[in-house]
Parts: structure tokens; C-alpha cells; sequence
């Protein structure tokens, strides 16, 4: 009797190892994906205070507003990062020029690599925390709250105040990514669908998984 139940413990021991690598491996494999397909744009503000929080919307808006103007007929995520990396300066002057119009005198630097995000909605698209290429703006002391949006596929281009996300952006998401991953970023009411996205959340939380370059 102790021997079978020895058998059962080991066995449900091994069971649990085997799922448990079986459940890394597919969040490593479904975050990467994930991670391989947009191009973000993050904005650090130099504080918290109410004047550099609003300050750091009005760069946001002239960055959006230039990106989607250089951008808007991107058809890869590489063609995006391409162009961004060929106007660095012109973000840094845009940043620059936006921030001498509100009346202040902060520095700006600008990094294109590869960041670490928390789990981010927008509108009916939510992406997973992990690392991801992402053009980084810091203002100033870049000590305040950051703002993040996503720069490729483009879904903050048409409406930043709503979060509506157009068809194509969508699209353009959903022909670089399995059925499945792409599934887990649109919000879809499927119970097991929500379930693998926790997944992904906790491993991410956990450091377990990275999309790290």
C-alpha cells in the first residue's frame, strides 16, 4: 500500500513538472509572437506634478501626430522601426520644439530597444506584460508616470482620447499572429481564451517567461 502510494505521489509529482514546462513553453512561444509583431512608443514625463503630466500628453500628441504622418502606410513592424530609427533626431526636435512652446527648458532623450511593459489596454486589444521594441522618450529627469502606446500596428492613431481601435490596425495585428495568440489579445468572451491570457500574466509577473532581446 505505502509502495503504490509512493508510485502515486512520485508520478503526480512528475505530472505536475511536465505541465508546468508544457505551460512555460507555450507562454514563452505565445508572449515572444506577441512581442515580435507591434512597435510601441513610450513617454516618461520628468515628474509626477500636474504641470509635467500634462506636459508629457502635449509631446505625446506631436510624436503621435508625426508618426502617423511618416507611418500611416507601415505594412511590417520592421518598416516602422526603420523609419523611426532614420527620424530619431526629428522626434528629439519635435519633443524639444514642444516643450520650449509650453514654456520649459527640459531635456529630451530618445532610445529605440527593447523595454520592459506591464499589462496594457486598448480599447477591445490588450497586450501582455513583457519586453517589447518600443521607441522611449524621456523628458527631463523622466521621474514621472510614463505613458505607452503602440506605435505598430497603429492603435492609438485614429481616436487617443476614446481608445478606439480601427478595423485595420486590427488587421494588421491579426495577420502577423497564430489564430490563438491573436485571440488572446482582442478580449474575446471565451473563458478558456481569458484563462491563457492570465497565464500569461503570471508568468510574465513572475519573471518566469521574457520576450527580452
Amino acid at each position: 500500500m505505502k509502495k503504490n502510494l509512493k508510485m502515486v505521489i512520485i508520478l503526480s509529482f512528475l505530472l505536475f513538472i511536465y505541465t508546468s514546462i508544457c505551460a512555460i513553453s507555450y507562454a514563452q512561444n505565445v508572449s515572444t509572437d506577441i512581442a515580435n509583431s507591434v512597435f510601441r512608443l513610450h513617454v516618461l514625463a520628468n515628474s509626477d506634478s500636474k504641470e509635467d503630466q500634462a506636459l508629457k500628453y502635449k509631446v505625446r500628441d506631436a510624436l503621435l501626430d508625426y508618426m502617423n504622418s511618416i507611418c500611416k502606410d507601415c505594412s511590417s513592424k520592421q518598416e516602422a522601426i526603420k523609419l523611426a530609427s532614420e527620424n530619431k533626431e526629428t522626434f528629439e526636435q519635435i519633443a524639444l520644439t514642444t516643450i520650449a512652446n509650453e514654456g520649459y527648458s527640459y531635456s529630451v532623450k530618445v532610445n529605440i530597444g527593447n523595454f520592459e511593459f506591464p499589462t496594457k489596454n486598448y480599447g477591445d486589444i490588450s497586450l501582455p506584460a513583457g519586453f517589447y521594441d518600443a521607441l522611449r522618450v524621456e523628458i527631463g529627469e523622466a521621474k514621472g508616470q510614463n505613458w505607452w502606446c503602440v506605435m505598430f500596428p497603429p492603435l492609438c492613431f485614429v481616436d487617443i482620447s476614446s481608445g478606439v481601435v480601427p478595423e485595420e490596425s486590427k488587421e494588421l495585428l491579426e495577420n502577423s499572429l497564430e489564430e490563438e495568440e491573436f485571440s488572446l489579445v482582442s478580449k474575446q468572451e471565451n473563458n478558456e481564451v481569458q484563462f491563457k491570457f492570465k497565464l500569461l500574466e503570471f508568468f510574465n509577473q513572475a519573471g518566469l517567461i521574457t520576450a527580452k532581446k
